[in-house]
């Protein structure tokens, strides 16, 4: 049987990661960065922010351990 879906395009499973500067985050964030230049951030298709981690491969992971497919921004 074929039916038509409608896919929620709401709903994306794809959040894009891409590098921070710390220099550029409030400062509280910056005490905690531990000496960090780069950190990585995990935006979701709206651009929220999802996360904030300092490892470009974890930052794949954590995207991948909960369901999303994570892109790469340059």
């Amino acid at each position: 049987m074929h039916t038509a879906y409608q896919f929620d395009k709401t709903d994306s499973r794809i959040v894009y990661v891409k590098a921070v500067d710390v220099a550029n985050l409030p400062e509280e964030v910056q005490a905690g960065a531990a000496g960090q230049k780069q950190l990585y951030a995990v935006h979701d298709s709206a651009g929220e922010q999802l996360a904030l981690v300092s490892d470009r491969r974890m930052a794949f992971v954590l995207a991948r351990q909960h369901d999303y497919a994570p892109v790469p921004v340059h």
